[in-house]
């Protein structure tokens, strides 16, 4: 049996709450002071992942930092903690460690993690862009949409993810526009897809988030911002979110105020089996995330290799992992945004109100 571990967080106090009702009685100082003495522990045990092709048994191992927490603390603070948790996994006998949501993003994307443990590390954002692009490429299909004749949008084009899903797109679609705060790192970001994609593409690039949304026909949101970035009055009727940001880069008002465009949440896989992740991670029974399932398909094939780190990831490992994915029976989800599953009925009648919607806002 291969093992694995994979890393959690809290992404907001709330969280905490959740899981220690008592706190939410405290102030929120309070709770998150008491944060920064918890060390990390074991949250769960996975077990019943398997295939014709391999098995593994895993952990959850939590990091009691928020998103905010992850962001505005010291980083070799933080980056001592994600250590902490990653030498919990080893003394666990895992032979391979997930770095989810922020602790894949503090300092250098995993490197000095990687140097400072005796297993392998990965971000699972390979497998995290394999997926959004593949959930981006569904939803185009189901809401008739032609991703060549379409506006695609990537925000944080700049990130690990980003950067990936931009030097892959220009294979499908003919207008990209890169979106980050940063200018400088933008512009250089713009640069190298515009040599990788040659001149049948064009690609533009903006810092200005509200105006790209407000372009844009198709949007990969993929920052690592703690606050909500596309906000429902900014998106064109029929237009197609794929979020897999966590926190979410869409703010929640866009499902409750717009049922005239699709908003979904990318990376999300089905996992094979009778697999029991042994803790809530807010997604139905056999649903993962795609960090996640990177790592346990690592642990699967027996891979004690350190996969995806670092900002730059190779778009051949993206295209190898995925196809592992398949070849272990992981698939990619039904689309779905919190509990809604997203399928052709729902896609058809968010395609009538955008027509409408775009109908009445024609001049008389």
């Amino acid at each position: 049996m291969r093992t694995f571990a994979f890393l959690l967080h809290p992404l907001a106090v709330e969280d905490v709450y959740r899981k220690f009702s008592w706190a939410r009685y405290l102030p929120v100082q309070w709770v998150e002071k008491g944060l920064t003495f918890c060390p990390p522990f074991k949250l769960s045990e996975v077990k019943g992942l398997r295939s014709p092709f391999g098995s593994a048994a895993g952990y959850f191992i939590s990091v009691m930092l928020t998103s905010r927490q992850m962001l505005e603390l010291p980083a070799q603070f933080v980056l001592q903690r994600i250590i902490q948790a990653g030498r919990l996994a080893e003394r666990l006998g895992a032979g391979v460690v997930g770095l989810g949501a922020f602790t894949s993003v503090v300092g250098d994307a995993g490197i000095t993690v990687a140097r400072s443990l005796r297993i392998a590390v990965t971000t699972g954002n390979s497998l995290t862009a394999a997926t959004a692009i593949a959930g981006t490429r569904e939803a185009a299909r189901l809401m008739g949409v032609d991703l060549k004749k379409s506006l695609v949008a990537v925000v944080g084009a700049t990130g690990s993810i980003g950067k990936a899903v931009c030097r892959i797109l220009p294979a499908e679609v003919r207008h990209l526009l890169l979106v980050a705060r940063d200018p400088a790192r933008l512009e250089k970001a713009a640069e190298e897809v515009r040599f990788l994609a040659g001149n049948e593409v064009s690609v533009d690039c903006t810092s200005e988030v509200k105006k790209a949304v407000q372009k844009a026909d198709v949007i990969l949101a993929t920052s690592s911002s703690p606050d909500a970035l596309i906000y429902p009055e900014d998106l064109k009727p029929g237009a197609i979110v794929c979020d897999i940001a966590r926190p979410r880069d869409t703010s929640e008002r866009v499902a409750r105020e717009r049922d005239d465009v699709l908003v979904f949440d990318g990376g999300l896989l089905e996992m094979p089996g009778d697999s029991n992740l042994g803790f809530n991670v807010g997604l139905p029974p056999r649903l993962v995330f795609a960090c996640m399932a990177e790592t346990m398909i690592l642990a699967m094939e027996g891979r004690r290799e350190s996969y995806s780190l670092g900002r730059e990831l190779d778009p051949e490992k993206i295209a190898e992992i995925y196809s592992l994915a398949l070849k272990h029976g992981f698939k990619l989800a039904e689309l779905r945004y919190n509990e809604q599953v997203l399928d052709a009925a729902h896609c058809l009648a968010v395609r009538r109100r955008a027509f409408q919607r775009r109908a009445s806002l024609q001049p008389a």
